[in-house]
């Protein structure tokens, strides 16, 4: 698990190398094991009092896929720097009039065994049209736990936090430290998030 620490040490890198003027205000930043997710907010275009929802429908969209063309080589450099110091892929978002967007981003596999009455939860979506198959039935319940139990998550991660820091506080449970550590692992070439469906591999070409 990614500590509140790490979180605040790769807000705060992006903060510094992101450029000023991208985005209207500091960038929303999310991570997990493989993937950054940076989003941030793009001026509304602007429009008539009494434009029509259609016609500000296209304009946002409009605003977004300029904002997408004109920053890429920009976002790319960003991106292909943390990458190389993360270790993860960085996708990108934003948000003009309330509108939310995200571009190319990584799609990653979860395997799982399942019983036969967790399989016909599964199959009872898919029967009735919820989900087209079973693998996305079940990002369809992850969705739904997550959005039911926001609160209760977000306390279970601040418990796993504080479980982490007490455990950093005891002895060194290495008994017989490498006399050489120069010649360890503490490389970071270990890393444990191995390969993924990386959807957001176009980005770091094309933004």
């Amino acid at each position: 698990m990614i500590t509140n620490e790490q979180k605040e040490k790769l807000r705060g890198w992006f903060a510094g190398r992101l450029p000023d003027d991208l985005f209207e205000e500091p960038a929303e930043v999310t991570v997990d094991r493989e993937e950054i997710t940076v989003i941030g907010r793009i001026p509304a275009p602007r429009l008539t009092e009494d434009a029509s929802a259609a016609e500000r429908e296209a304009a946002v969209t409009a605003r977004i896929q300029e904002f997408r063309e004109r920053t890429r080589e920009t976002r790319v450099a960003v991106a292909r720097d943390a990458e190389h110091r993360f270790r993860r892929k960085v996708s990108w978002g934003v948000v003009c009039d309330g509108e939310r967007a995200l571009f190319t981003h990584v799609a990653a596999p979860v395997m799982t065994r399942l019983r036969q009455p967790e399989r016909q939860v599964l199959d009872t979506l898919i029967a009735a049209g919820v989900a087209r198959s079973r693998s996305d039935a079940l990002a369809w319940c992850v969705r739904l736990v997550q959005r039911h139990t926001d609160d209760w998550l977000t306390e279970l991660r601040d418990s796993l936090e504080q479980v982490q820091r007490v455990r950093a506080q005891g002895p060194d449970t290495n008994p017989d430290p490498d006399p050489d550590p120069g010649s360890g692992s503490g490389s970071g070439s270990g890393s444990d998030h191995g390969e993924v469906a990386d959807s957001s591999t176009p980005d770091a070409e094309e933004g």
